[in-house]
């Protein structure tokens, strides 16, 4: 499926239904009509982690003019120009010098439609063999309720899977390396061929990387395990981050383990 990238102030003028249209230039997506698109949200242009699918857009007119041919009625319903000059030198910014009054410009209206896809299939989503994965996991005790979690990013960072799983009672550490067999399943199940994946935990990198041995008698199973799963990839590459920049697998542990909390309550086992 092609993808179509929005700026932040447009996606969210998509979702609320106020817009419906887009103005591309230099269109190397060959967009046409009944083309189904997926809509991409780059909260933060320069952050991709932050970018993800708001839905998808079905194009029902595709209209091509150059830009001295637009027209006060184009300029009313389609991008937010004070004027033509203003168009012009916008367009410069973001597409460079070559960018001219003859230029042309395709407006593409479309029909929109919110959320991934229910038939979101590796196929539908032309996941790409490249993926990136951000995984992280947590215990509160150690050993105590724990749960893994973590986000995975398509090529064009996309977010493929934002997933934070209860996982009964662990250590931190368990916790950390079910996150990251849990999400190299999932990038396999998703048909990815090349990984990179960023995680806080100094020890599991490092370990994973053959930096550090494995002392833990606990933790040889999984890591071994995690080990022979890496071998169904072509690439796999491991990176240490800061914990401020593993915030969404962070959150989607806590939620999950949020949520096993609420649930115990609400049966009284607490």
């Amino acid at each position: 499926m092609k993808k179509l990238k929005l700026d932040h102030q447009l996606a969210e003028l998509v979702v609320a239904g106020r817009k419906t249209s887009t103005w591309r230039l230099f269109d190397d997506k060959d967009l046409s009509v009944d083309d189904k698109v997926l809509l991409i949200d780059k909260v933060d242009p320069k952050q991709p982690n932050t970018w993800a699918v708001i839905g998808t857009a079905t194009i029902d007119s595709v209209t091509e003019r150059r830009l001295s041919d637009i027209t006060d009625q184009d300029l009313s319903e389609g991008e937010a120009f004070s004027s033509r000059q203003d168009m012009l030198a916008t367009y410069r910014r973001y597409y460079g010098p070559n960018v001219t009054w003859q230029t042309p410009v395709k407006i593409i209206h479309f029909n929109f439609s919110l959320g991934v896809p229910d038939d979101s299939s590796p196929e539908v989503l032309a996941r790409s063999d490249k993926v990136t994965i951000y995984a992280d996991g947590g215990s509160r005790g150690n050993p105590g309720p724990s749960a893994c979690g973590f986000v995975i990013y398509g090529e064009n960072h996309e977010v493929l899977v934002n997933r934070g799983i209860y996982l009964g009672i662990t250590t931190n550490n368990q916790a950390e390396y079910t996150a990251l067999k849990q999400a190299l399943e999932e990038a396999k199940n998703l048909g990815a061929h090349s990984v990179h994946v960023y995680m806080d935990s100094m020890l599991v990198i490092n370990q994973m990387r053959g930096i550090f041995k494995v002392k833990n008698r606990d933790l040889w199973p999984i890591h071994d395990a995690v080990k022979k799963l890496c071998t169904d990839f072509q690439r796999v590459d491991f990176t240490q981050v800061p914990r401020e920049s593993n915030r969404l697998a962070d959150a989607a542990v806590n939620a999950a383990l949020d949520q096993h909390l609420q649930q115990v309550r609400q049966s009284g086992r607490l």
